[in-house]
């Protein structure tokens, strides 16, 4: 059964290396959402400056027609999705997109961001990813899977929800 999946989370919550395994395993397309970010967005994160609204209106347009895009054959994106706003933004394009939140400790996570090499999102907007954080509402259904976990443990617990095992 194809579907569509937001994987979120802060950066360093560990979508990118989620994301992948997750879509090889439901037999769907992956995307990054940083691939989708314009040069702007990019030079305005790695100089340290965080996003605006306005920022991401235009990003989350195209990750959403990029779901949309999928149709039935459904996709697995990586994507901050922060504010209830965007994934708001994001359902309105995909409607039955599924929400599979990575949730962890600022630091752990931010240990995690400070040993990654050669991403354009610097460890100093940590502070600023937890303070724009709206953890998914009740009504939102999302999964939520601690980063705590090995990596095929997320998968496995990711796995098990969206197919609907106890």
């Amino acid at each position: 059964m194809s579907q569509a999946v937001l994987l979120m989370g802060v950066s360093g919550a560990g979508k990118s290396t989620i994301g992948p395994m997750l879509a090889k395993a439901l037999g769907v397309a992956f995307a990054d959402a940083d691939a989708f970010h314009p040069p702007a967005n990019i030079a305005k994160m790695s100089s340290g400056q965080p996003l605006t609204d306005e920022d991401r209106w235009p990003w989350l347009d195209a990750i959403g027609a990029w779901l949309a895009g999928r149709g039935a054959a459904g996709g697995v994106v990586a994507c901050s999705a922060l504010k209830r706003i965007y994934r708001d933004r994001l359902r309105a394009a995909c409607p039955g997109l599924r929400l599979v939140y990575l949730s962890g400790d600022p630091a752990l996570i931010g240990a995690r961001q400070a040993a990654r090499r050669g991403h354009f999102m610097p460890p100093g907007l940590m502070t600023s990813q937890f303070a724009a954080l709206e953890a998914p509402g009740a009504d939102e259904e999302a999964i939520t899977l601690s980063v705590a976990a090995t990596p095929e443990a997320i998968l496995a617990a990711a796995l098990a929800a969206l197919r609907g095992a106890p």
